[in-house]
């Protein structure tokens, strides 16, 4: 499908890939991995024609079409966006087009007329390619992208001019979708998708009949998605074919691999040279010495690129808080007359890691404001003792001021006490020598993200309210970012698109929509377990769920309702499950008990055999008979207890 020869590209000298050599066969889904920095989104470019090679080829199928969408940038305006995304079927179109004019030429035409013969033989070959291109069938086509991505029937008729940024790329995304190329090119298509919209795109792109090739910095989305990774690193191309999770192990590896035969090189190389040096003026020794230096100089060095650059930090110290961190009864929030939360109740408590979830729209960053402390219409909200709570606005890179340096910025909001500590932390976030004087408004989105972080680390605080603090962090800055959280000792709360980040962080799931709140103890794959055998007569806001209470009320006006729906066969098999699993646990915990006994007393005995063969082995030991015939005895009988130790430690560990 697709094949680079000897390609390479540079800038102003500095070499992004040089001379690579790579193929990509029909049907694949890759993902492109590298750092920042590194040409990915150049190679994509240079496939889909919109760059060109500093030298090499591109070598696509015959007939075959490659369509990049890019990070960001494409605006349109002027036709709804039902007709907008229509016109990306422009080859359909035209044949509709033709269609409905042979129709009005054979409609006017008597029957017996010269021409109409090869009329209608040419309007049936039109209709056949029609039907088999998906003519019949591209309106049906274009809502079912339209719905996926997440827009509503009313948005359909709407000037695409009125839709925001974000959206804007998602009509970009629905028209690449639907022209259908035979290599789709997708940088970071999931940035500006919710995680309702990254489930259908993942659906959607396991069953693309071309290829994919993809820069993503959503894990959980790679490794659903694609079969195969191509690291662009160190000016070359390296293929594993394996989901991104098997791909870290396998990559460690292969560098680890890389640096002891490094190693192993430069202590050859060592060795000759010192060789070279002892015997280079000796006469006897010159046809030695040339030997070497040609040996040394077909030596392919090998080349360590440098070391990743990582974010490195840590949350300071929390603050002891109450039990109850926060508390919503009965709360409000609207605007206008759109109400975003009706009434809802919400108990947030000391150490919980609450992740918000819902499509885009429901109330999430509503509700994240309201727990920082925005205004609301009805009802209360309560902060428990001794909070102190830090709060990361979706916009919070935006707020920044753009006039400012990097340094000047955090110097703006910082304690007397910890501003000796600016640079460290500025260079933790990998501002460092001049990068600290850059103007705010010319750092990259994830560099503004990076310094709106580094501010939420001059105050101690015990309460994170993180609205998408993974924004623009590239997959190694999240994993950083990721372990800092799960090392902190206080409260979170915290809305991400990023699944993997989600799941890696959450303890609560709480799902935002309908103007209700719904619980879920347990991480995004129990919430995605539960949502698929959810009940259909269960109302959203109504029902709370946990890993050890399979359906209980959120709130006690929807304990009938929920009670109601709960078909008794199903109650009383979830308590006959629930006395299975307490039943199974004691049984563990008794041979767990058990196993470490035996191991215990197997330990004891084989000291026991130690001692008594080093006391065997002393000079003049069996001098006396009747000693050495007891301790041959001993020796039979405690090895005979320890073969059966073990015989019992092998029936407990099965």
């Amino acid at each position: 499908m697709l094949q680079l020869v000897n390609l390479s590209k540079d800038f102003a000298g500095r070499v992004l890939f040089a001379n690579i050599s790579w193929h990509l066969r029909k049907g694949e889904r890759v993902a492109l991995i590298g750092e920042n920095g590194a040409g990915k989104s150049t190679l994509m470019k240079i496939i889909a024609g919109l760059e060109e090679p500093t030298s090499g080829e591109i070598q696509l199928a015959k007939g075959a079409k490659a369509a990049y969408l890019p990070q960001d940038g494409l605006v349109t305006s002027g036709r709804a966006l039902f007709h907008e995304v229509r016109s990306a079927l422009a080859e359909l179109l035209d044949l509709e087009a033709e269609l409905h004019r042979l129709g009005h030429e054979l409609e006017l035409l008597p029957q017996g007329a010269a021409g109409h013969d090869g009329l209608l033989t040419r309007y049936g070959e039109l209709q056949e390619q029609f039907r088999h291109r998906g003519g019949y069938t591209m309106e049906a086509e274009i809502g079912t992208v339209l719905t996926g991505l997440g827009f509503s029937h009313q948005d359909w008729h709407r000037d695409c001019g009125a839709f925001s940024g974000g959206w804007q790329m998602r009509i970009a995304l629905a028209r690449l979708l639907l022209q259908k190329p035979d290599v789709l090119l997708l940088d970071e298509p999931t940035n500006h998708l919710d995680i309702e919209a990254r489930n259908w795109l993942e659906g959607y792109l396991c069953s693309y009949p071309g290829s994919v090739i993809l820069v993503s910095h959503d894990r959980f989305f790679m490794d659903q998605v694609c079969s195969r990774i191509a690291e662009v690193w160190n000016h070359a191309i390296t293929d594993y074919h394996c989901s991104y999770s098997s791909y870290l192990v396998q990559r460690e590896e292969r560098v680890a691999a890389l640096r002891e035969a490094k190693r192993l090189q430069d202590d050859e190389v060592q060795k000759t040279e010192d060789f070279i040096k002892r015997f280079r003026y000796q006469a006897n020794k010159a046809s030695l010495v040339q030997s070497r230096i040609k040996q040394l100089e077909k030596i392919e060095r090998i080349e360590l690129p440098p070391e990743r650059k990582k974010i490195h930090f840590q949350f300071p110290t929390a603050p002891k808080s109450g039990r109850v961190v926060l508390a919503l009864e009965k709360l409000t929030r609207s605007y206008g007359s759109k109400v975003v939360l009706d009434k809802v109740d919400l108990t947030v408590e000391k150490g919980e890691r609450v992740a918000l979830v819902g499509h885009n729209g429901a109330g999430k960053s509503t509700l994240m404001a309201v727990l920082a402390g925005s205004g609301y219409q009805g009802g209360g909200l309560t902060v428990g003792h001794n909070v102190v709570a830090d709060y990361f606005a979706q916009d919070q890179a935006a707020v920044l001021d753009g006039d400012r340096s990097a340094y000047d910025e955090l110097y703006s909001d910082c304690p007397y006490e910890m501003v000796p500590k600016l640079r460290d932390i500025l260079g933790a976030f990998l501002f460092s020598g001049d990068d600290i004087h850059k103007k705010v408004g010319v750092l990259s989105g994830g560099e503004r993200n990076r310094l709106a972080l580094a501010k939420m680390l001059l105050r101690p605080s015990n309460l994170l309210l993180l609205d998408e603090p993974t924004n623009h962090l590239d997959l190694f800055s999240k994993e950083v970012l990721l372990e800092a959280l799960k090392r902190f000792e206080g409260t979170v709360v915290f809305v991400s698109h990023d699944r993997h980040f989600v799941n890696g962080l959450a303890t609560r799931i709480v799902e935002v929509g309908d103007g209700g709140l719904t619980n879920y103890y347990g991480d995004y794959e129990y919430y995605l377990e539960k949502k698929a055998a959810e009940p259909a007569g269960v109302p959203a806001a109504s029902v709370t769920t946990s890993r050890d209470n399979p359906a209980k009320p959120a709130s006690s006006n929807g304990v009938a309702a929920a009670v109601a729906c709960l078909p008794p066969q199903n109650k009383e098999e979830r308590l006959k499950d629930r006395e299975e699993q307490k039943r199974r646990k004691k049984e563990e915990q008794a041979r767990g008990k058990q196993q470490q006994a035996v191991e215990q007393e197997i330990a004891a005995v084989e000291r026991q055999i130690a001692a008594l063969e080093a006391e065997m082995t002393a000079p003049g030991f069996f001098d006396d008979p009747e000693r050495g015939v007891a301790a041959g005895e001993q020796h039979t009988a405690l090895n005979e207890r320890l073969e059966a130790l073990y015989g019992e430690w092998e029936q407990v560990s099965a």
